[in-house]
């Protein structure tokens, strides 16, 4: 339960329905634990396990750990365990989690939009190098995620990691998530405001209190000040999104319940103005709102979309205003919708006279080595450091105009392109099998065949396209918006089950925000993956609008309009 000083100060104005059914909202009273999550929770604070892991856990190994610990609140500490070899994807929902529990860790590190300097990237790539077998992931929550960590190990990287200023802090659990903020903050030309200061002070002041460390499930923030809208704002949990009031100038838009997995949502914009340092209390305002009124009986119905999608954006903002900020927030039109969103991929002028570029791993995949060799060239360039971005790429900061040719071939020789195909621009892919406990495929390791794959079959492809591949339903890599969105599933072939997926196609954020088509009955294998995207792109590039003198047509535009035997690939036509 939250600080009873800090609920005291709230003012009772609105008029709230109690509910009928008890969903363990604490504002009305219902703080029984409805379920072992809750129960976990109200036993002990999360944020207490750091102290047993540091001096019981990591002493005396992995047997030593106390089961509510392991499965609930490491996850506050970014630490799960992760899937046990030799399980296929037909025991994921089939056997018990503690049957799939191997005795190592996956852990996730949060960047938080921050700019790491080149010590600090190789501080990560030693971590990989040295605990993690040499393992390393750029996540779509601007993360490194490593895995096969030792909970033996686990003070020792801490202690790293706080030299680097850096944390796994509340990086998984029902806590506030890593937030998201704009790879270009502070450098974009065209850049709105710069919200660094923002996410810095919500970092400061509220990760790690008791008072926000128990919500209902995650609370995912993103923060641009960007144009490009380059965080995905339509499915976070809260986003402040630059824009301009016409008298009070600068500030942020807030959009609140986005969210994706099995019911997905996208945002709901309150079109308001917030000044950039009044940010941090309107992201604690709503907050506390999921914290004290979210749902907490069922998990499947415990995000705070669900919340907003029955209250609408005016009543909750309403209580915003009145129970917790105590003020009215400044109204203004929600800013326009970019179209396509901006990933920063390339060489790009900074408004300081210095580039910026963005280079592209392969569906997220690097290594401890690579962020090493990555750190090296930093310090050797003397560039200012490098952001993670949330479509698992990196942007370098402040790199001198006359070195950057010589810097991007560098790079290239090291697996990291500034100029990528648009097949592995526009690729990325959650953890899958490999690790996961949830995922029912392979996700990375396919992806990137098919990226190879692709390149071949498409060396010239004149339109980004974007393939998101995810191991099972919860959309980690956001497959109902992406142009092609695979969600992993067994499939029947041959009397057999196999590796497949659900395919969604046509999603989008921006200007065309929208959750992917999906065809009736429609799967494909794994194996047949390759043939199937061809058919499907193939019948894209024949079949588009491509007036003279006017934008081709996009493949979403075109997923839109198109006869469902071309978006099975059940016909593929021939090009003229």
């Amino acid at each position: 339960m939250p600080d009873q000083r800090f609920q005291s100060q709230k003012a009772k104005h609105t008029e709230i329905p109690r509910p009928k059914r008890a969903e363990g909202q604490w504002s009305f009273g219902f703080t029984e634990p409805l379920n072992k999550n809750e129960q976990s929770k109200k036993d002990d604070d999360p944020l207490n396990v750091r102290a047993r892991i540091i001096n019981i856990y990591s002493k005396r190994g992995f047997a030593s750990i106390d089961p509510a610990d392991l499965r609930g609140r490491f996850r506050w500490m970014g630490l799960y365990t992760q899937r046990a070899p030799g399980f296929d994807g037909g025991k994921t929902a089939m056997l018990e989690e503690e049957e799939l529990d191997d005795e190592f860790f996956m852990l996730r590190v949060r960047s938080d939009g921050r700019l790491l300097t080149g010590e600090a990237v190789r501080t990560l790539g030693t971590i990989g190098i040295d605990f993690a077998r040499d393992t390393a992931d750029v996540t779509d929550r601007e993360n490194i995620q490593y895995h096969w960590i030792r909970v033996e190990d686990v003070p020792e990287i801490w202690d790293r990691l706080d030299a680097a200023g850096l944390s796994s802090l509340e990086a998984c659990g029902d806590s506030p998530r890593p937030f998201l903020g704009s790879p270009v903050a502070g450098v974009a030309a065209d850049e709105i405001i710069d919200g660094t200061s923002a996410l810095e002070e919500i970092f400061d002041r509220f990760i790690g209190d008791p008072d926000f460390s128990n919500f209902p499930r995650k609370f995912k923030t993103a923060l641009t000040g960007h144009p490009g809208h380059d965080v995905s704002p339509e499915t976070n949990d809260i986003s402040f999104v630059g824009t301009v009031h016409p008298e009070h100038g600068p500030g942020f838009d807030l959009w609140v319940g986005g969210g994706l997995s099995t019911n997905p949502m996208l945002a709901a914009k309150m079109g308001v103005w917030i000044p950039l340092d009044e940010v941090a209390d309107a992201w604690a305002a709503v907050a506390s709102v999921f914290r004290d009124y979210g749902y907490r009986r069922l998990r499947s119905r415990a995000r705070l979309k669900f919340l907003v999608a029955d209250w609408g954006i005016e009543k909750f903002r309403e209580v915003v205003e009145k129970e917790y900020l105590g003020r009215e927030l400044v109204s203004c039109e929600s800013p326009a919708s970019p179209v396509g969103h901006r990933d920063h991929i390339g060489v790009h002028d900074q408004k300081d006279g210095l580039k910026y570029v963005g280079i592209a791993p392969t569906a997220g995949r690097v290594s401890g080595t690579l962020l090493v060799q990555l750190a090296d060239l930093i310090d050797e360039y003397g560039v200012a450091g490098a952001r993670l971005t949330p479509y698992q790429k990196i942007v370098l900061i402040g790199v001198r105009p006359e070195i950057v040719e010589e810097l991007v071939t560098r790079l290239d020789a090291i697996g990291l392109s500034a100029r990528p195909s648009n097949w592995r621009r526009n690729t990325m892919a959650c953890t899958g099998i490999e690790y996961c406990k949830l995922a029912i495929v392979d996700t990375k390791e396919r992806a990137r065949s098919l990226v190879g794959e692709l390149e071949q079959r498409f060396p010239e492809l004149d339109v980004p396209i974007t393939v998101n591949v995810n191991g099972c339903p919860n959309a980690c890599a956001r497959t109902q918006v992406a142009d092609i969105g695979l969600k992993g599933q067994l499939v029947m072939h041959d009397g057999q089950q196999v590796e497949g997926f659900q395919v969604h196609l046509g999603g989008a954020t921006g200007l065309q925000a929208n959750f992917g088509r999906k065809l009736r009955a429609h799967k494909v294998t794994s194996a047949g993956l390759d043939d199937y995207v061809t058919a499907v792109v193939t019948n894209y590039l024949v079949d588009r609008v491509d007036a003279e003198g006017a934008e081709v047509e996009s493949f979403a535009t075109w997923v839109a309009r198109a006869d469902e035997e071309l978006l099975r690939g059940d016909k593929v036509l021939s090009p003229s």
